[in-house]
């Protein structure tokens, strides 16, 4: 039998298998040559002293032990072409995770996709990055595997207690993910490796009977007597299904309209709003590893800081160490901001979002809105920032120091976001309460993280879409809507996840209870 420890070495031995055996080979007081295997179960970085560790979880096999390396299969999945039929409507990760478990529980999913495949979906990404076109129905947050495939592909979650999330990393792995998601403590995938994942998994579903429909955006619902029917697309056809699970994403804002137009309940929600910030990753190297070169064995360093200001909490969201800024609008008229990183993260700078806590009674001046007060607060502050900086897809940028002294930058360096910035006063983009709370919050930050506050750090606002501006309210047990019976509300647009491993897990989540509701389990 294995023996598992936990140990610490340095990034250098951590990195090399053979010097890791000769460690553990001192732990057991043996020689190196009757170590058969270390299997690293976890990893983790220790940066909290001079010389930085690495956290080290593993299973040890000595010669003669039984050791067989462990290989992650997909579960056997079953045809389902002729069996009961669910609509799935967005093919982000809830949708296509709730998909899988439909199939391996015997239905039949009909996924609906307003935008387009991955492959197509990179067409309409090439316009609004160089010439400032948004296409509505596909962009960087509509499209086959929604907002998560064109992201960093983070894949950590504090969400333990919603579902397996073991499950999640490993049926990614059989979809072709690495296997190191497996065990680095921060897991992430990365932009140019996730497509190929999501295109492999839509052909696992239409493999298996299923059927998965692109340019496909649902315009009405089908509801008698308070129980799902089906749904209406786009060219007036009705599909058919008395169990419809609704995983549209947090920027859906039709679907939240037309579930208020017909009456349908739906609460408005608290959510985070902000800017997203750029650093030099050199910069963030230093500051996070206490070193002046992080040399070749430690990965470009991330950050995460809290702060409460004002009785609320700012904090640093979606952190993208050796990434880039990209343009997220999902309208005309709009600019969004949001952050992702190759899988080397090897890009020169960092970024990450950096957010304050919104209230519900931020969004008073839009209550004539009702329940989409708070999109609407949301959707101001974008068309807000649209305008000032030039009604393109330019967004207002501003350096970190020249904002926490509300003085305009006199000139703004090139940075990642590809379509431009403009220099902007930030404190025209927000409420006054929203940037006198970030501007203090920055100093704090600067305190807290020596060389943080910088006019090397560039803003870019806003960074507006970081969870739904509405939830979707259901039943705690079976997960249907409180007033439509077969209307399953999932993932980030529903309120009930956020990011790509607790999106997944409530999309499985809803497929359970639906196999469940018809007996198939």
């Amino acid at each position: 039998m294995p023996r598992e420890f936990q140990f610490q070495v340095s990034p250098e031995v951590a990195a090399n298998e053979s010097l890791l055996a000769q460690h553990v080979a001192k732990l057991f007081q043996v020689s190196p040559k009757e170590i058969q295997k270390v299997v690293v179960l976890k990893r983790s970085i220790d940066a909290r002293q001079k010389a930085i560790k690495m956290n080290i979880k593993a299973n040890v096999y000595l010669i003669g032990e039984d050791y067989v390396a462990s290989k992650i299969e997909l579960p056997d999945y079953p045809n389902v072409a002729n069996k009961q039929e669910v609509i799935v409507v967005g093919a982000g990760p809830a949708g296509l995770f709730a998909a899988l478990q439909l199939i391996e529980l015997g239905l039949k999913p009909i996924v609906l996709e307003r935008g387009k495949d991955v492959r197509g979906r990179r067409r309409d990404l090439k316009a609004i990055n160089v010439d400032g076109i948004v296409n509505e129905d596909s962009n960087y947050c509509f499209g086959e595997g929604g907002a998560g495939t064109y992201s960093d592909g983070k894949l950590y979650t504090r969400s333990k207690k919603r579902g397996d999330v073991d499950r999640i990393l490993e049926l990614l792995v059989g979809f072709g993910a690495t296997p190191d998601i497996l065990v680095e403590a921060h897991p992430h995938i990365g932009t140019n490796k996730l497509p190929q994942i999501i295109q492999d998994i839509r052909e696992k579903i239409l493999a298996c009977g299923g059927q998965v429909l692109f340019e496909t955006r649902v315009t009405d619902f089908v509801v008698k007597n308070n129980e799902m029917q089906g749904v209406v697309i786009q060219n007036g056809d009705i599909i058919s299904a008395n169990k419809v699970i609704l995983a549209t994403g947090h920027s859906a804002r039709d679907i939240f309209e037309l579930l208020h137009k017909k009456n349908i309940l739906i609460e408005a929600k608290p959510f985070a709003l902000g800017v997203r910030a750029e650093h030099p990753q050199e910069l963030i190297d230093q500051i996070q590893y206490s070193c002046d070169f992080r040399g070749d064995y430690l990965p470009p360093a991330p950050y995460s800081i809290v702060k409460q200001v004002n009785g609320r909490g700012m904090y640093s969201f979606c952190m993208c160490p050796g990434g880039v800024i990209a343009p997220c609008a999902t309208a005309p008229g709009e600019v969004v901001t949001n952050g992702w990183s190759p899988s080397k993260r090897d890009q020169a700078t960092a970024n990450s979002g950096i957010v304050v806590e919104l209230k519900l009674e931020d969004f008073k001046p839009y209550e004539k809105f009702g329940p989409l007060a708070g999109m609407e607060f949301q959707k101001a502050i974008e068309q807000k920032a649209w305008y000032l900086a030039g009604q393109t897809q330019k967004v207002p940028a501003q350096r970190m120091v020249d904002f926490t002294q509300n003085k305009i930058s006199a000139a703004i360096p090139k940075t990642s976001y590809v379509p431009g910035t403009t220099s902007v006063e930030m404190g025209q983009v927000f409420p006054g309460f929203l940037a006198q709370i970030m501007r203090e919050g920055f100093v704090q930050f600067g305190k807290s993280m020596k060389g943080y506050m910088t006019n090397e750090a560039i803003l870019h606002a806003p960074e507006s879409r970081t969870s739904s501006p509405v939830r979707i309210p259901r039943d705690n047990f079976s997960l249907e809507h409180i007033q439509i019976k077969g209307l399953y509300p999932c993932g980030e647009g529903a309120g009930f996840a956020g990011g790509i491993i607790s999106a997944a897990i409530d999309g499985e989540k809803c497929a359970l209870k639906i196999a469940e509701s018809l007996q198939v389990v």
